[in-house]
């Protein structure tokens, strides 16, 4: 998949009607490409079975409720190539963009999580698939990555999320943050610490989720 790919149609699909050839095709992934995104599923699926790492019953919907709702992040930012996904976790957004990116010269995506075990995994993976990523064992906050974009699912409430990207933003950073229905909420919650510009994007994976770009933050005077 090339970084400059243009936006894919917005297909919210049911959960059993959805698999590893319809997200092929969505974003044209290529087959050395699939072969790892395969592989990343069956880790998280093995790796579930000891440790926390998504609720068990997202397995089964892998495809939607986690590969498409990490992929759709790279059309939105058609030309980032360094990317950092703080709160990592299992790899959702991360991983899936440093496969989707990872024939694209120059790419790079830097994995953040503070749990030593979900950075043992994710460093796992990285090594077996050969990944464009460093995993940072850190608090997100603590670093001053210089990436064209951060990203975050599942991290924070906007207001914290707001506060541990503050430091990429420093370095030149646009926001895009995949949230769920109590956005609008969150944003409101947010604007009482926070100056920014915020454009809401509709989900490709979930008709209620969205994915939030912010630009400008400062703190609230």
């Amino acid at each position: 998949m090339s970084a400059a790919m243009t936006a894919p149609a917005a297909v919210q699909p049911d959960a059993g009607d959805y698999g590893p050839a319809d997200f092929a095709a969505q974003f044209g992934v290529s087959e050395a490409r699939m072969a790892e995104m395969v592989r990343f599923r069956d880790l998280v699926a093995e790796t579930n079975e000891v440790m926390n790492l998504v609720g068990p019953a997202t397995i089964a919907t892998f495809w939607t409720r986690h590969a498409l709702d990490s992929a759709q992040l790279l059309p939105l930012e058609p030309s980032a190539l360094t990317w950092a996904d703080l709160g990592a976790g299992a790899g959702f957004p991360g991983v899936v963009l440093a496969i989707l990116l990872k024939d694209a010269p120059g790419a790079h995506v830097h994995l953040v999580d503070s749990l030593t075990k979900r950075c043992r995994f994710l460093q796992q993976v990285v090594d077996e698939l050969d990944l464009p990523a460093t995993v940072h064992n850190a608090r997100a906050e603590s670093l001053k990555l210089k990436v064209d974009v951060v990203t975050a699912r599942a991290c924070a409430p906007m207001t914290r999320l707001l506060g541990f990207a503050q430091p990429y933003y420093q370095q030149g950073s646009t926001g895009l943050f995949l949230k769920g229905d109590k956005v609008a909420d969150e944003l409101n919650e947010a604007r009482k610490s926070w100056s920014f510009e915020a454009e809401l994007l509709p989900s490709l994976s979930d008709p209620r989720g969205r994915a939030v770009r912010i630009r400008r933050l400062h703190r609230a005077k």
